[in-house]
């Protein structure tokens, strides 16, 4: 077996391994994680051909179906991402929508691959760059891709806003994680084009080489997302797909009069010095537009429109202000970054101190250094 058929066993076990484990493992999310088990399923049918060039003969009909198996890869992909996205995501029938290029490409390869006889198979691969059936896959499989990478990038976008706007938690650094995940998986598929390109060209030999690169870049990656996956096995799941954005509600809602902003925003401010609800990490507009029986979407627009900011930004600001009076105490000197963190609503290091630097221009730690260097 030579380099291409290793690395390709390897792919293959770690595929089929990740995906075994994501249809058995028990938790809340099983939707997303079978639809993600399925992707990487269809990736690894995919990838399969160098094991599959050793025990054919030649172009098979089961052949060719795998080969038209990647048009299911992006579309399953975009609904992991939407399951991911979405707290309240289930199967609808639309959804099956996607699986049209699947079947219509297959449909046209019926006259003159599936139904033929396998001369009339090793001709038509032959001079597959002057069958129609070929060029009209090739450049929908590439549609696709952008099509689909595209709604991806609008839904991560859609998303976050939409978290921002009602959360005030630390799934944000999810958001960051599934982005990083898709732009990766974005360059690896314009990679994938580029590969198509030459194959269907005079340089198919380069080609060949691509393909031997995207088998093991593509063994890192699934790599990285299982070392991902086990380190956030939550990820997000926080957004309503019902909610909308501010900016849809500003232009379904009537013009609020002045007053009647002005007492909402006192009701808000007097709750929050009182109460304190921003010490409670998962904290949503939803809680606090029911403790202070203002409407949701009025609220909404109070603090995502009128003030300014976002509702993840507007409570880490009293979040960060508490922690300042923390550190400013003689009396708490001893008290920990962590301990602080955690005590005024906080779940990770990280977010604290990107909150805690963008409200002050330093870090807790160089705040604390600079206080204890003003009282001697």
């Amino acid at each position: 077996m030579d380099l291409l058929g290793i690395v390709t066993v390897v792919s293959l076990f770690v595929s089929f391994f990740l995906a075994f484990f994501l249809l058995t493992v028990k938790t809340a999310y099983k939707t997303s994680n079978q639809l993600f088990a399925f992707f990487l399923i269809i990736t690894a049918i995919d990838i399969s051909e160098p094991l599959i060039s050793l025990i054919s003969d030649g172009p098979s009909n089961l052949g060719m179906l795998r080969n038209t198996m990647s048009f299911l890869q992006i579309p399953v992909f975009y609904l992991y991402v939407l399951s991911v996205c979405y707290s309240d995501f289930k199967w609808k029938p639309k959804y099956f929508l996607h699986l049209t290029p699947f079947f219509v490409v297959n449909v046209i390869l019926m006259p003159r691959f599936y139904t033929v006889d396998l001369a009339s198979k090793l001709n038509f691969i032959v001079n597959r760059k002057d069958m129609m059936e070929l060029q009209f896959t090739h450049w929908l499989f590439h549609f696709q891709i952008i099509f689909y990478f595209t709604a991806v990038f609008l839904l991560l976008r859609k998303a976050k806003k939409l978290y921002l706007e009602n959360n005030s938690g630390e799934s944000l650094n999810s958001y960051h994680w599934l982005f990083q995940f898709t732009s990766v998986l974005t360059v690896f598929y314009l990679i994938v084009i580029l590969k198509n390109i030459f194959k269907f060209s005079d340089y198919a030999y380069v080609s060949d080489w691509i393909k031997i690169g995207i088998l093991v870049s593509q063994l890192f990656i699934i790599c990285w997302y299982l070392y991902k996956a086990l380190n956030n096995p939550g990820l997000f799941r926080n957004i309503d797909s019902r909610l909308k954005l501010v900016s849809d509600l500003i232009l379904e809602e009537n013009k609020i009069e002045p007053e009647t902003l002005n007492e909402d925003l006192l009701k808000l401010k007097k709750y929050m010095f009182d109460e304190k609800p921003f010490l409670n990490p998962a904290l949503t507009i939803q809680d606090i537009s029911k403790e202070i029986n203002v409407p949701f979407r009025e609220l909404s627009v109070l603090i995502n429109h009128d003030l300014g900011q976002h509702f993840y930004d507007f409570v880490n600001t009293y979040r960060i202000e508490t922690a300042m009076q923390i550190l400013r105490d003689p009396s708490k000197s001893k008290v920990t970054i962590l301990e602080i963190l955690y005590e005024v609503g906080f779940n990770s290091k990280s977010s604290f101190n990107t909150a805690f630097k963008k409200h002050t221009g330093t870090t807790p730690t160089e705040y604390r250094k600079s206080l204890q260097m003003n009282t001697l």
